[in-house]
This record gives structure tokens, sequence and C-alpha cells, in this order.
């Protein structure tokens, strides 16, 4: 039997192992990084921390093996994040030096601790939501990833949600054909250094009719 169910404060290791263990397109992240925490510090913990109301994790008998995790106001969320979580963990982390194409993915990921990734403004003008969801592959091909984003949609609803975006990694051709099969449209690509870039997709969660974004 899986529950899907909002977060709890015991569930934060979980998303930090998630983060790891799928952190790589899709796959395992293990071996790229020392600090194997890296990936839960940037994609999956500070939601838990700042929007526990919009995380959602799938628990099987073996434990919390998948979760989705957003921000309903991704501005709102960057600036709390520039107040309140990047300020610690820039203290830990420095800020690496040389030349980026001889950076390694813990000095690539310190990079973005110091310089965090914003949306671009066209993708958060006309779809202010975001989300991440990562599934442990013993939860993948089940249609957990699709209940948890139907669970995650409906209460971005209730709380006035009206469009939300995903980035993606533009290697993660799985993960593209996933959100693209649940309705989120490609809006853009950026190049990220040292990797494959970003596809950012975006799904209006109300009528055309109803929705006041332009």
């Amino acid at each position: 039997m899986i529950t899907i169910r909002h977060i709890a404060p015991l569930d934060i290791e979980a998303l930090y192992a998630i983060s790891l263990a799928t952190g790589d397109g899709g796959g395992d992240a293990s071996h790229l990084y020392r600090d194997g925490r890296l990936m839960g510090h940037m994609y999956a913990a500070p939601y838990a921390e700042f929007c526990p109301r919009n995380c959602f994790v799938a628990e099987d008998r073996d434990g919390v093996g998948g979760y989705v995790v957003g921000a309903l106001d991704t501005r709102a969320f960057e600036a709390c994040l520039e107040r309140e979580w990047w300020p610690a963990l820039r203290e830990i982390h420095p800020e690496p030096g040389g030349d980026p194409s001889g950076w390694d993915a813990d000095q690539r990921r310190g990079y973005l601790i110091h310089h965090p990734r914003r949306a671009p403004e066209g993708i958060v003008r006309s779809h202010p939501s975001h989300l991440h969801m990562n599934l442990l592959p013993r939860l993948q091909g089940r249609g957990l990833g699709t209940s948890l984003l139907d669970r995650w949609i409906s209460d971005a609803r209730e709380q006035g949600a009206q469009a939300v975006h995903i980035g993606v990694s533009a290697s993660n051709r799985r993960g593209l054909r996933f959100w693209e099969s649940r309705g989120f449209a490609p809006l853009s690509r950026t190049s990220d250094p040292g990797s494959s870039g970003t596809v950012w997709c975006g799904r209006k969660l109300v009528s055309r009719s109803r929705d006041s974004i332009p």
C-alpha cells in the first residue's frame, strides 16, 4: 500500500536521499558528489522548511520514496531563500574559483548557492508557481508521479494558483516525456554552464475563461 500525504519534519532526510538518488538526469548522482546533501539543499529541503503546505510525499512499507514540492509565488520564494536559506549555506560552501570548465559537481552547486538561478522573467510572469518532483526507482512506473502531481495541483488550485512551471534537465528525456504527457508544454530553454541546459515547461491550472494571467 502506498500513501500520499503532507510532508512531516521526519521526512526531511528522505528528501535529501531522493534528491541525490535522482539527481543525474533522473538517475543516481551519488557518484558525482562528495557532499551528498547539495542536491537536497537546492531542490527539496527549503520547500519543506518554508512551504510545507505545498509539499507531499509518497510512502510505502519501505518508507518515503517520492515527493512533490513547490511554491505558489516563485519570486516571493526566491526572496525568502535569499534572506533565510542561502546565507548559512554560503558559510559552509565557499564560492569556487578558477576556470568553471574545470569545476566538479560540488563546485557547480556551490556556485549556485552563491549565485542562485532565478527562473526566467517571462516564465514567472505567465506561470508564477513552480514545483519539483522525484521518485525512487521502486515507485516509478506505477502511476505515483501522476498521483503526486494531481494532489499538488488540487491543493494549489484551492490556494488560488493559476499556472505552474517546472525546469527539466534537457538530458532527462524520460522526465520531459512525463511532463509533456501531463499537460506541461515546453516554454523556453536556457543554457546552464557544465550541464545540458534546462527546458522550462508550463501548465495552466484554470480554464482560459477564468484565467486572469495574460
